[in-house]
């Protein structure tokens, strides 16, 4: 009986040990957040393709051919793709990218270069959900069309596709130099600059295309070999076919289709090397990341990539959070993108070509979204990579004259306000971070809060002391924004010991209490004269331009005082009157007129599908009742993450929508994105272990967690008891285990104990 026993025992280890090693990319579903369940709200904006971890690559498939939205170039509600191309935005509210798009067909395909537009027509092919599949680094789906079995892998400068064709006929594959950015808007006036196509030799191709769209005169050369040799071939420029000649340029709708001899059931595979410098480039990415023509190994080696970045995380929750919280995880590292080419070279921000000796160089900087909570929580689980980005991010200065505002294929686009490189800055500095010169950083944070440039034109702040409407728009939202930034570069300059530098900088940021309006409690626009902005609605909205408020309205811009909110509460007039604003603010409906587009996940006025209301939910911790903050975080998570296409209430937006949820599930959340401090919510997870860079383990666990268990009723942190609504950073850093006891109804006994961070 008892060596029955033992053995039973045994048993259950190693079945718990199983479970436990369970890979965590299986918890990882692309599907989510590509599409909206109507067809209409905002879904998250994302792509189900191949990828690894910061690459440069990500070939995913499109569904519509001149794409503006979803940015991400699929959508889970469309029926047909037209291709499958190898770069790809995750989770952005603009679209660019879609570079050199492959589509397989087979049958007597009329192949017409003018009427691809056209659903059914041209080389579109319908496909199904029931015949897709999708995990890190690996994507499957059967083109229903034309009976062709698409699979996508990546490595971090190409793509891989293997086209097994089950259809009778003649098998081709095009290639589609014009796909892009919707040419049909003047918004970002997208347009083909300049293409070519080479056929090289009978397994061989290379070529280019520049063009311009969100991000300005980007350079896209690429090598392509097939597995099997090309039997004739046609190419298009216009409307003017050419059969079987080398090369075609042009500047509108380059494309080409080429041939192959392919029996029932048979395979072509194609790899495509991508850079921003040179078709040589290209060619050396390719060959040096895939050698030969093993694509089950190339997959096998994307995904134990994959497995290795989400691996210093591990958590013990219901599936259904485990895949929100690793899809989220994994969405979060699919950029920035390493766009250094294997011998270190890229095309600078000034359009000259510059060489790494790291062979790293990051871009696609989404930092207006990402500066919140995306760039704190890379310096909790990647520190050593965040140093390698803010690296990145002082070469656009050193070239430019100031740091990124939204960085796209090195590119400065300019979309968005402020200059949010400076909180991501300040806050590894906070943290002390490693890997950047200290002087250098500082240099490149004060000059570009001084030195105008678009979106920040501190001649206004210094004359005026905010922004006048009518010279600079989004006004309230830019004075408040600069402030926070403001309010970074005067920490850094204090932790150098520059005090003059320190005083001018807070004195600049306390110009917010220019635009607060005591009467009717808001933050408002003014003219140049100093008189407000009339009539005024907190309810309507704002887009980007043309009026004071970006992306939100007064009551979401209420509260964007982050790095002084005992201050923002004596503004308010105290506690009392603080807590009963922010009360209305979670309550207050109406309004829906006078929404845009990003508006969307909303709890009265607090709208989770945009950025600026993310931190709001946890600032009921700074007035004396943390359980509202409990309660309202919990609400977030239920009610805006789902494990479905819709599976975000918004734009994913590079990450942060995804942060936002990992640090809340954990139970923490950084109000302030550069001051070290995490305040603390309603944990979601049982346990959540992090292996530390620096070698310690810093495990959370949750008693009783998720369910009606949303309130804190105690706190313990390495078996002291804890009595503090947040927990420090460099806390973190030492290693340890805090606990938390969690029930179903406030606990006003540790709720008075507990001390708000100052």
């Amino acid at each position: 009986m008892i060596v029955k026993k033992f053995f039973l025992a045994v048993i259950a280890v190693l079945i718990c040990q199983l479970g436990f090693a369970q890979k965590l990319t299986s918890y990882v579903d692309p599907f989510i957040g590509t599409g909206a369940v109507d067809g209409t709200s905002l879904s998250g904006s994302n792509f189900p393709g191949a990828t690894v971890p910061f690459g440069f690559v990500q070939v995913s498939p499109d569904t519509d051919n001149e794409i503006f939205s979803p940015a991400s170039g699929y959508n889970y509600n469309d029926k047909t793709i037209v291709g499958f191309s190898h770069t790809h935005l995750s989770g952005t509210g603009v679209a660019d990218l879609f570079d050199v798009l492959l589509m397989p067909a087979s049958g007597n395909l009329k192949w017409s270069p003018g009427d691809e537009n056209k659903p059914g027509s041209g080389y579109r092919s319908a496909f199904s959900h029931q015949q897709e599949t999708a995990r890190p680094g690996y994507y499957q789906v059967n083109l229903l069309d034309y009976n062709i079995n698409a699979e996508l892998t990546a490595t971090e400068h190409a793509g891989f596709h293997r086209y097994t064709f089950n259809g009778d006929g003649p098998a081709r594959i095009m290639v589609d130099l014009d796909h892009s950015l919707s040419k049909k808007r003047d918004y970002w006036v997208c347009r083909i600059l300049g293409a070519e196509i080479r056929k090289v030799d009978d397994h061989t191709i290379e070529g280019y295309r520049i063009i311009t769209g969100w991000a300005r005169m980007r350079r896209v050369y690429f090598h392509a070999k097939f597995s099997k040799p090309i039997t004739n071939h046609e190419m298009a420029w216009g409307t003017h076919n050419i059969i079987n000649k080398p090369v075609i340029n042009g500047t509108d709708i380059v494309r080409a289709a080429f041939n192959f001899d392919v029996k029932k059931g048979e395979q072509v595979l194609v790899k495509v090397g991508l850079s921003s410098v040179s078709v040589n480039n290209a060619r050396e990415n390719l060959n040096s990341e895939i050698k030969g023509w093993d694509f089950d190994a190339v997959v096998k080696r994307a995904d134990a990539l994959w497995e290795k970045e989400l691996s210093n995380i591990r958590i013990d929750a219901a599936d259904a959070v485990k895949k929100i919280f690793y899809t989220g995880l994994y969405h979060l590292y699919i950029q920035p993108n390493n766009t250094a080419d294997v011998n270190g070279e890229y095309q600078g921000s000034d359009m000259e070509v510059k060489k790494s000796l790291t062979k790293k160089h990051y871009s696609t900087f989404s930092l207006w979204d990402t500066y919140r909570a995306a760039h704190p929580m890379y310096t909790l689980l990647k520190p050593s990579k965040d140093a390698e980005f803010i690296n990145s991010l002082i070469k656009q200065y050193e070239s430019y004259g100031y740091l990124p505002i939204w960085q796209l294929w090195n590119d400065e686009n300019y979309c968005m306000i402020g200059n949010h490189s400076i909180p991501v800055i300040v806050d590894a500095v906070v943290k002390g971070i490693k890997g950047f010169n200290l002087e250098k950083a500082y240099e490149a944070v004060k000059n570009s809060s001084l030195t105008d440039h678009p979106g920040s034109p501190f001649k206004y702040l210094h004359q005026y002391g905010y922004f006048p409407e009518e010279l600079e728009s989004q006004s309230v939202s830019k004075g408040l924004e600069i402030a926070f930034n403001d309010w970074c570069v005067a920490q850094f300059a204090k932790k150098l010991g520059k005090n003059d530098d320190y005083n001018f900088f807070m004195k600049r940021a306390s110009y917010i209490k220019n635009i607060y309006d005591s009467k009717t409690g808001f933050f408002r626009g003014k003219n140049k004269d100093g008189k407000w902005l009339e009539p005024f609605h907190p309810l309507q909205y704002g887009g980007n331009g043309g009026n004071p408020y970006t992306e939100g309205n007064a009551w979401q811009y209420l509260w964007y005082v982050p790095h002084d909110i005992p201050g923002m509460i004596d503004l308010f007039g105290g506690r009392e009157k603080f807590i009963i604003k922010l009360d209305e603010f979670f309550t207050t409906a109406g309004g829906e007129d006078a929404k845009n587009e990003n508006a969307s996940g909303f709890i009265g006025q607090y709208a989770h599908g945009n950025e600026p209301s993310h931190h709001t939910a946890y600032l009921y911790n700074y007035a004396g009742q943390p359980w509202k903050t409990q309660q309202r975080v919990a609400e977030i998570m239920d009610k805006f993450y789902t494990t479905d296409a819709a599976g975000y209430s918004g734009n994913e937006d590079c990450g942060q929508m995804s942060a936002w949820y990992i640090f809340s599930a954990m139970g923490f959340y950084p109000v302030n994105p550069a001051n070290g401090v995490y305040d603390i919510g309603s944990p979601r997870l049982n346990k959540a272990t992090i292996d530390l860079e620096n070698g310690k383990q810093f495990t959370v666990v949750a008693h009783n967690a998720g369910g009606k268990n949303i309130y804190v009723q105690s706190v313990s942190l390495n078996g002291v008891a804890y009595n503090k609504n947040y927990i420090l950073h460099s806390d973190i850093l030492k290693g340890g285990r805090l606990v938390f006891e969690m029930g179903p109804s406030p606990s006003y006994g540790w709720a008075k104990k507990a001390i708000s961070y100052k």
